[in-house]
């Protein structure tokens, strides 16, 4: 995938993680971007080291597997704020 596709993509995930989330980051469209794409990378780092199975491109299990990687990333950020 291109920039502008990982941009769209990480957009789509973050504004679904956003949403799924009842206490989301604010961060607004620019937060919800770095969040999707960073959760993408994280929930395909983690689902490569226990599935075999990472982010591949716009389909619907590298979707699900950013959207968990980004909801992994909210929680771990709102468990440090509280530290």
């Amino acid at each position: 995938m291109g920039v502008i596709s990982w941009i769209v993509f990480g957009l789509i995930v973050g504004v679904i993680a956003n949403y799924i989330d009842p206490q989301a980051a604010r961060g607004g469209l620019v937060g919800a971007i770095i969040l999707g794409i960073v959760g993408g990378l994280v929930g395909g780092f983690l689902s490569s080291m226990v599935f075999g199975v990472g982010v591949t491109g716009f389909n619907i299990t590298s979707l699900v597997i950013a959207v968990v990687g980004a909801l992994v990333l909210l929680l771990i950020g709102r468990a440090l704020n509280r530290a």
